[in-house]
């Protein structure tokens, strides 16, 4: 199916251009979205009409997503959630929590403009692309934790994994103490010096 762009629309084209696309994603997502319209000569020409007032609007919410990405843009936030020993979380961060959490902060984006990479499952620090408007895109980090200790701790750039592998080196340590207490008590019990008597087998 042949559309005409009334944006810019990544991989596919600027505003103005008639491209080929596949009538689903045409169906589905350009034409409901107000992305496109279909390359019919009354919509080329009701097009080439509108397109003063169409890049006028553009460059102002173009501006206006600049505005934002500005504020945004580098930003951390701190999620908390409740995860195992490992570091694997018990359900994941989606999108609806950092539209959620952008929201808190007085910045308000659609579900659909918050890019996940990769399913977010582990603690730790991830990376989340914010399409504030198809030529300016955002992109904050998100500081996964079970605590706000926790998270200060990973700001710091310290893993889960290093945090769990000091938490038990420092549990051994306490436990090694305690055994060399133990022995050193157990030493002092068979010291006859420490009963009260005499080496000296003159005096037996």
């Amino acid at each position: 199916m042949q559309v005409i762009l009334l944006e810019r629309v990544a991989k596919l084209g600027q505003m103005g251009d008639v491209v080929n696309v596949k009538p689903g994603y045409a169906r589905n997502y350009l034409l409901p979205q107000g992305k496109a319209l279909r390359a019919s000569d009354d919509n080329i020409k009701s097009f080439e009409a509108r397109k003063a007032e169409l890049e006028a609007r553009n460059l102002e919410t173009c501006k206006e997503a600049q505005d934002v990405a500005t504020r945004i843009d580098g930003e951390t936030y701190v999620v908390i959630r409740q995860a195992s020993d490992g570091g694997a979380l018990y359900g994941s961060v989606s999108t609806r929590d950092v539209t959620d959490l952008l929201a808190e902060a007085g910045i308000q984006v659609e579900r659909r403009q918050v890019v996940i990479g990769a399913p977010i499952k582990t603690l730790g620090l991830h990376k989340v692309s914010i399409t504030l408007h198809p030529e300016v895109e955002a992109e904050v980090s998100l500081n996964v934790a079970r605590s706000t200790e926790e998270a200060e701790l990973q700001a710091s750039g310290k893993s889960i994994q290093e945090l769990a592998a000091e938490e038990e080196a420092a549990a051994e340590f306490e436990i090694a103490e305690l055994f060399d207490d133990i022995g050193a008590a157990g030493m002092d019990d068979d010291d006859p010096r420490a009963q009260g008597e005499s080496e000296d087998p003159r005096d037996a």
